[in-house]
């Protein structure tokens, strides 16, 4: 940052300035728009640990930022109305959070758990159908 400041042709520029304009290049590679809904993800990653962090949040940007988001990192979850699942995994210790898509672009993120088990648990995709539920009440 330091030495792109001292660079001739930003001389003129402030360092606020550059900064602004440096967080809109930055943003304009974004593909989708991410939305936090209440406080659910906020309560799983919170949980997490450094490791675990980093790559969620290295797995939201791949969703965030790629035109075509390869199955490994989000899936269509089979058998529900439009929930996918974000798909985190450090060592062999696997994550999902669920979402949903609205406006075309908005990636509405709701609540994540650790998965133990082959197939997702029921009753999490009930969680998640509830939550896509209460966005849409609120949303009115």
């Amino acid at each position: 940052m330091r030495v792109l400041l001292e660079s001739k042709c930003f001389q003129n520029i402030n360092e606020s300035c550059l900064i602004g304009l440096l967080f809109v290049c930055l943003c304009m590679n974004k593909k989708r728009e991410l939305f936090f809904f209440k406080g659910y993800f906020e309560n799983f990653y919170e949980n997490q640990t450094e490791k675990v962090k980093k790559k969620i949040i290295w797995t939201l940007k791949v969703i965030e930022e790629l035109d075509r988001i390869p199955e490994v990192y989000l899936k269509h979850l089979k058998n529900t109305n439009g929930l996918y699942e974000i798909r985190v995994q450090v060592g062999n210790t696997i994550f999902r959070i669920f979402c949903f898509f609205d406006l075309g672009n908005l990636v509405v993120i709701g609540h994540g758990f650790q998965k133990k088990t082959q197939k997702t648990p029921k009753q999490q995709i009930e969680r998640a159908e509830q939550i896509k539920k209460e966005y849409y009440e609120n949303k009115e």
